[in-house]
């Protein structure tokens, strides 16, 4: 890539360049938080769980991280301006679909493949096109705009799917990225297409591995909550007296170990792989994708607990819901922009370390004062707090991570980089959910279990019936689900308090363990750089 392409172009030729790449990242990350808010409403206009939307975020992460790497070398073969254009027409389509989307199954062909196809082919083809549009000065700040082009959709995504969800239809968000889609192809014209020296071969077998291994593994961790994690649960199935889970995640990482063999294999024939080996050794580069994955899977276990928490616990529309989630928005845009801004040298080893601790407090915080009397004010704080932390590393591993190779391995890194964040993202989804779920039903039955009010019938019937998995229910449906039981009172008012109880048991869980993965994070920031990119090469 040459630094000389990107200067032909007058001023505002290059801010509508990068409008439109940051267009298309905002779009990207907007999908992520945008529906959470609104999980409730969706599952009911579906005919669906919350179990069931749990599945489909998580299949939308899984399928992009599944395809990135592959999507970033299609992007080198064909092109990475038509790669990325084709991935927006494949996005605005899968965008189309869920918008029409009468039931689970044509939510998860919509949002969670096509979405996650073109947004495969997308992220990576940004990452190229940044460096072939900006010369090298100029790069750090490109990249640092569209990185907070992602902080903004994810922080306003709450709010946006609250509103159109309150006030028209979930569906209309979707609508809206249709039209969103359409200007970005407009404007896509003016982007200077990143050359290359050849044509890559893509290795297909490097692809397949790669995609069955880490597909293998999160499904596994996305089925606990139904099949169990070690001991196969009452109706799961069992594998040789084990939850299948167990032999899926085994399955998963020996497909990954197969696939880092084979392309070693290939560099010392003397083939192109899929993935440069040698980038596993690169100290910064590791550091810079593991604080992304930990970042991701610590973001989306939040946004995924919290709006359960608002919407169903407190029975808040998801207008509101949206607005009480506003103070996360509020600190992550001032810290991911504000940082760059007003200290644009200070370490990132140090603004890393203060993020993972400002997420690991507020989630200690939250976990400390969450309660079954807790209304919904309790959540402030320890968002400000967590929305902080989320900013502070934003503003710092886009840089760090792409300026650990040559600008040459840009979009291949770019690819990784999102693969890692993805990865990230369905795991904590996926495990926040699982343990949300399985502390809620023994919460929930130890307590009906200890209730002298509710007849032993009851309580035989709850434990046979419960046994893969309470569903997460709002004090609403769960009373009309008794009075369409014909439950008596006592029994009635025994079952909601259960239900309060286990709610916030099983949220507290699943806090607990997302604030584990914050402080586990710490560990790994010693492959942080101390010095801003941009300082150490000059």
């Amino acid at each position: 890539m040459t630094a000389d392409a990107p200067t032909a172009g007058t001023a505002k030729n290059a801010r509508l360049v990068l409008l439109t790449l940051a267009a298309g990242q905002f779009l990207m990350a907007l999908d992520s938080s945008v529906m959470n808010v609104s999980i409730a409403t969706v599952a009911e206009d579906i005919g669906t769980t919350v179990t069931g939307m749990q599945g489909a975020i998580t299949a939308y992460t899984l399928v992009m991280a599944m395809l990135m790497i592959t999507g970033g070398k299609v992007g080198a073969l064909i092109g990475r301006r038509r790669a990325f254009m084709i991935g927006c027409v494949v996005y605005g389509c899968g965008s189309f679909t869920t918008s029409i989307a009468p039931n689970l199954t044509v939510l998860l062909l919509g949002w969670s493949f096509l979405e996650g196809v073109g947004a495969a082919l997308i992220l990576p083809a940004i990452v190229a096109l940044v460096a072939s549009n900006f010369a090298v000065e100029r790069r750090p700040a490109a990249y640092g705009l569209v990185a907070a082009a992602a902080a903004i959709a994810i922080g306003l995504g709450p709010l946006i799917g609250g509103a159109a969800t309150t006030f028209f239809s979930w569906r209309w968000v979707f609508a809206g990225e249709v039209v969103v889609v359409l200007v970005i192809l407009v404007l896509a014209r003016r982007i200077a297409d990143a050359p290359t020296d050849h044509k890559p071969r893509i290795d297909l077998l490097g692809a397949v591995l790669s995609a069955l291994g880490i597909g293998l593994f999160v499904f596994g961790v996305l089925r606990t909550s139904e099949w169990g994690w070690f001991r196969p649960k009452t109706g799961a199935p069992a594998w040789f007296g084990l939850s299948p889970v167990v032999w899926l995640m085994l399955a998963g990482v020996f497909l990954v170990w197969l696939f880092f063999r084979w392309e070693a294999r290939l560099v010392a024939r003397g083939a192109e792989p899929l993935v440069d080996p040698a980038l596993v050794h690169n100290r910064q580069l590791t550091g810079g994708l593991t604080m992304f994955f930990f970042q991701y899977l610590v973001q989306m276990g939040v946004f995924f607990v919290v709006p359960l928490y608002l919407s169903v616990a407190l029975g808040l529309s998801a207008v509101k819901t949206g607005v009480l989630i506003l103070p996360l928005s509020v600190s992550l845009l001032a810290a991911a922009i504000g940082i760059p801004r007003f200290r644009p040298n200070a370490s990132p080893r140090r603004v890393v370390k203060l993020g993972i601790l400002s997420m690991f407090l507020g989630a200690v915080v939250l976990l400390a004062v969450l309660d079954v009397d807790s209304g919904a004010a309790v959540v402030t704080v320890p968002l400000l707090l967590i929305g902080l932390g989320m900013g502070a590393l934003a503003s710092q591993l886009g840089a760090v991570t792409v300026s650990a190779v040559p600008d040459e391995q840009s979009a291949e890194v770019g690819g990784v980089q999102n693969t890692v964040t993805n990865l990230g993202a369905s795991i904590g989804t996926a495990v926040a959910g699982s343990v949300l779920i399985t502390i809620l039903t023994s919460s929930f039955l130890a307590t009906i279990e200890q209730n002298p009010a509710i007849p032993d019938e009851v309580k035989s019937q709850a434990n046979v019936r419960l046994a893969g998995g309470a569903p997460f229910l709002s004090d609403a449906q769960l009373n009309s689900a008794l009075d369409e039981a014909g439950a008596e009172s006592a029994v009635t008012e025994a079952a909601l308090d259960a239900n309060a109880t286990a709610r916030i048991d099983g949220l507290k869980a699943a806090l607990c363990i997302l604030a584990l993965a914050a402080l586990t994070a710490l560990f790994f920031t010693q492959r942080i750089p101390e010095t801003q990119p941009g300082a150490a090469r000059n």
